[in-house]
């Protein structure tokens, strides 16, 4: 497989320059496309980048021109909870147009192999259960709504020879232990960056948002995988596919839940340093508990979470944020 070309649609982001580190790695040509609108240049480190918007069919068919891809992995996506319940209409121009435009594209230009970068938020709030591929959908916001669209798309051009592998997965975390590539956004969302930050003294403090959900200490509850462990699964669902093995959907999670109290707790443990806190609301949107479970995932792929433990996903975003990389 060696020299294959992957074209990864958000590769200047968060999880998108991890995996073309992992593809780059494993002898494929990662090329990045981004339109820089949440991504960095700077993080695209690893094969060349393609700049381009997925609402401009135009630009990607230039782009599956050009590289002619084996595959596409599709990262790109808006992916903000709140701001999706503030602007549905955002999320379903850009994250779903964008995906048909990308299929089609892609088809158009004979490539057939399709990962996709879901989420477990298209479960919605179902608590008390590990959420499998199995689990009914029913998202809670249009973030969800979108990714969940997005599948369905994929599963209606499969007629027309697309293949794709879709990952439901909750909060990624972590940062690639050798700190080329980490977790950078603008604004932060989540909740480990923020954290950091306000350890840093980059904030004031670390808002929890909701205090009174019914879980042990009032926070809410999270799945947390490490992004390296993530983009893992992504090459070995690649594989998957050009190997011939058809669609497959694959949940990705530990199976264990941390709160965001706990998550705080252990940011202790690994710095060394308090987390200043404000108590605020809960967000629209927000589900009490997600968590998943990734048997399938071990059993047809061979992927093992090795990585993901609450002190190392801190620790390697934490040398991530000590770097210098982090300050742009």
């Amino acid at each position: 497989m060696d020299g294959k070309t992957v074209l990864v649609t958000g590769g200047a982001g968060y999880i998108g320059s991890h995996a073309c580190k992992v593809l780059a790695a494993a002898g494929f040509q990662p090329v990045t496309f981004d339109n820089l609108s949440t991504g960095w240049r700077d993080a695209v480190k690893f094969g060349p980048f393609h700049q381009g918007d997925l609402t401009d069919r135009a630009s990607i068919d230039a782009a599956l021109a050009k590289w002619r891809p084996v595959a596409v992995m599709h990262f790109a996506a808006l992916s903000q909870v709140g701001e999706s319940m503030k602007d549905p209409g955002l999320y379903w121009r850009e994250n779903v147009l964008g995906a048909l435009n990308l299929i089609e594209s892609a088809l158009a230009h004979e490539v057939r192999r399709f990962v996709f970068s879901s989420t477990c938020a298209t479960y919605g709030d179902q608590d008390g259960v590990v959420l499998d591929e199995d689990t009914v959908q029913a998202p809670i916001n249009a973030y969800g709504g979108s990714k969940r669209a997005i599948e369905d798309m994929l599963r209606d051009f499969a007629p027309k020879g697309l293949e794709s592998v879709i990952f439901r997965y909750f909060n990624v975390a972590g940062a690639d232990p050798e700190a080329q590539v980490g977790e950078f956004h603008q604004p932060e969302t989540h909740l480990i960056p923020l954290m950091l930050d306000a350890i840093a003294g980059r904030r004031a403090a670390l808002t929890l948002h909701g205090t009174d959900y019914p879980t042990p200490d009032g926070t809410c509850v999270r799945d947390y995988v490490h992004v390296m462990d993530l983009v893992d699964a992504h090459v070995l669902g690649l594989r998957w596919l050009l190997d011939g093995r058809g669609s497959r959907v694959f949940c990705l999670g530990t199976g264990n839940g941390f709160s965001v109290r706990e998550v705080v707790d252990a940011s202790r443990a690994v710095t060394n340093r308090d987390v200043p806190m404000t108590e605020g609301p809960r967000r629209p949107g927000d589900a009490t508990r997600l968590v998943s479970g990734s048997a399938r995932a071990a059993r047809e792929l061979g992927w093992t979470p090795h990585r993901s433990t609450m002190a190392q996903m801190i620790g390697d975003a934490w040398r991530w944020h000590q770097s210098g990389h982090y300050d742009r």
